[in-house]
Formats: C-alpha cells, sequence, structure tokens
C-alpha cells in the first residue's frame, strides 16, 4: 500500500465515506499522492489520465485498497466540450490535477489549453448532482514568482498578473519563457474556474469550491518504475547529478511542501464540511541551495555534491500559509514533514532507478 502514514481522518465529511471521488492526472507525481491519500481516507478513486494503456501500472499500486476501489478512466483530450461528463458522473467530489506541464515556451500552445481543460471539468462536476465538492490544484505561481531577496507580502487576493504579462509579450518563445508560460497557465485557469463558479453558484448553492496553491512539492515517488523522477522532484535530482548551476539559473530558493502534505491538504479542502470557497496555500517553509545541499549530506553522505553556494539569497515573501497548516493538522499531521525529512525520501527514490 502506498501510503506509510496514518490516514487522513475527518469527522463528519463534507461527502460520505466510500464515495467515489475523481482524480484527474491521477498518473502524476502529485495526483498519485492525492489519490492514494484519498484511498487512504476510505474513499473510492476514479483516476482519468490520457492513455490508459500506458498508466495501467496504478492498477497495482493501489490494489492493495481493494481492486474495487481504485478506477481508470481516459479522457485522451480534456478540451472536448463535455470532455468530463462521463468520467464525473455518480462521484461526490472532484479534484483536478491535470495539467500542461510540458514546458512549452509558447502561450498558445499551454495557457488556452489549460483554462478550457480547467473550466471543462468544473462545469462537468456542477452539472453533474451527486458532485459536492471541486478541488482545484492550482500553483504558488498563480500568486506570485519568488524573487531573491524581494520583501513581498502575498495576500488570498493577490494574482501574479506579472508573469502573465510575461508569457503573452511578443514572440520569438524561447526556452527562457518557460516557467513564465506555465506560471500564466496556472493564474489564468485559476481565475477562470473563480469567475465561472462565482457566475452560476446560484444555480448549484450545494455546490463549494477550493484551490489549493502549493508551492515547489518534494518527497517520495510513489511507483519510480513507471514514473520516472518527475514534475519538481526530477528539478531537484539535477543536484543529486551534479547540475546544480543548471538548477540556480531556472528556479531561485523559493518555498517548499512535502508531497504528502500537499496531498492531504487537497483531502482536507475534499472533506472538511467548513472549508469553502478558499485559496489555500500549500506553503511548508522557505529553502536555500545550501540547505538543500546540507540535507542531501546527511541522507547520502558518500555521495558526491557540489560546494555550498553561500550566497545569501532568499524568498523573502511572506505568504498567508497558517490555514493550510491547521487544515494539515485536523487532518491527522502534526506538523508540516520537514525538508530533511521531504530530502531524505526523494534520495530513496532516485536510489530506486
Amino acid at each position: 500500500m502506498a501510503a506509510k502514514n496514518d490516514p487522513p481522518v475527518i469527522q463528519d465529511p463534507a461527502i460520505p465515506q466510500g464515495s467515489w471521488v475523481l482524480v484527474t492526472g491521477v498518473n502524476g507525481y502529485i495526483g498519485s499522492h492525492v489519490a492514494d491519500q484519498v484511498l487512504a481516507a476510505g474513499y473510492k478513486v476514479r483516476g482519468s489520465v490520457r492513455n490508459a494503456e500506458k498508466a495501467k501500472w496504478l492498477l497495482d499500486l493501489f490494489a492493495p485498497y481493494g481492486r474495487d476501489n481504485f478506477d481508470l478512466v481516459q479522457i485522451s483530450d480534456l478540451t472536448a466540450e463535455g470532455a468530463f461528463d462521463e468520467a464525473t458522473k455518480d462521484v461526490a467530489g472532484v479534484i483536478h490535477v491535470a495539467s500542461i506541464t510540458n514546458m512549452n515556451p509558447d502561450p498558445n500552445e499551454v495557457v488556452a489549453p489549460t483554462v478550457a481543460a480547467s473550466v471543462n471539468a468544473l462545469k462537468a462536476a456542477m452539472k453533474e448532482p451527486s458532485v459536492k465538492r471541486f478541488v482545484y490544484c492550482s500553483s504558488s505561481m498563480a500568486a506570485y514568482t519568488p524573487k531573491n531577496n524581494v520583501p513581498m507580502t502575498i495576500t488570498e487576493e493577490t494574482w501574479n498578473i506579472e508573469t502573465v504579462q510575461a508569457a503573452w509579450a511578443p514572440p520569438p518563445y524561447d526556452s527562457s519563457r518557460s516557467f513564465v508560460v506555465y506560471g500564466a497557465s496556472k493564474t489564468q485557469a485559476e481565475q477562470e474556474i473563480w469567475r465561472w463558479y462565482r457566475g452560476h453558484r446560484a444555480e448549484r448553492p450545494d455546490f463549494v469550491v477550493n484551490a489549493i496553491l502549493p508551492n515547489m512539492n518534494m518527497g517520495q515517488v510513489l511507483d519510480v518504475k513507471s514514473q520516472g523522477i518527475p514534475s519538481t522532484a526530477g528539478f531537484i535530482k539535477l543536484i543529486w547529478d551534479g547540475q546544480l548551476d543548471l538548477l540556480r539559473s531556472m528556479l531561485p530558493p523559493q518555498y517548499y511542501i512535502e508531497v504528502q502534505d500537499d496531498a492531504r491538504i487537497h483531502v482536507a479542502a475534499l472533506l472538511l464540511p467548513d472549508v469553502k470557497d478558499e485559496r489555500i496555500f500549500a506553503f511548508a517553509d522557505t529553502f536555500d541551495y545550501d540547505q538543500l545541499l546540507a540535507a542531501f549530506r546527511k541522507v547520502a553522505p558518500n555521495h558526491s555534491f557540489p560546494a555550498d553556494v553561500k550566497d545569501g539569497s532568499a524568498d523573502l515573501a511572506k505568504v498567508p500559509n497558517g490555514r493550510a497548516l491547521e487544515l494539515l493538522k485536523r487532518v491527522g499531521r502534526k506538523e508540516w514533514v520537514t525538508l530533511d525529512q521531504a530530502m531524505a525520501s526523494m534520495v530513496q527514490s532516485y536510489e530506486e532507478l
């Protein structure tokens, strides 16, 4: 069984235990952990992927929860009208994690499809009477872009307009724009979800939307053989592979969250009755590259790592992450998983390759 910690415990959940929950992008780094935690909490998961044949490994991964408790469905084109209609039938909640993460620098190829897919999922959920909860996996980049040693105060009303403007600047669309395009896709998709929901909320007063904004996820990959080292776990692996300078050229120091903590916050947003219409900042704490190197050396003292950076760079943004920690505690965690613990889990995954 994938979950190695105590399962999330919810008193008087917003949807009955044993209900079906649709998790989109279930084969991804975050999506697989979200499904794992939903199953551990006593729910059934219908996981959507673009190619079900390639994702059959998920059936074995989640088999310990019972073969009848996990179902795999294929949605080849998330942007097609009605793409999610069949997948949402008879489910009680939807957690929309699927996104375009190929780092294509062309906003036309990333932003519009991400927005269309996200709104498609929301429309299908609101149209299906059985669905009571919709959780959108957004991103820290929907609120701000980390900047070295620049103080900022981020609130629940903060939007990353800067990254949208940068993404839609005139071409050429070279690789230097990959991250701003991704950030714009998450910003504009979340904005459109809230706009569409607020415009139709009166039609479904029993329906709730929440958005989770996680920062850099670190921690265990559930199935290294099938997933490789995906997403941000793969970014951090650049340090393991001796390419610290490349990583530093891509990403400044910022906040992290351990991936199981992130998944549990998604579960909290799905199940806790009083969590309604919220943007929840899933940020544990800040890191710099010397802290990552120190954590790596503790776990793998015989591995060769680059020298410390010692440049004093830091993310000085103040973020409203207290609500996320409160919710995490309410679903069974005492505190954030530490950076050292998250890095230890990642090293275990690296060593499985």
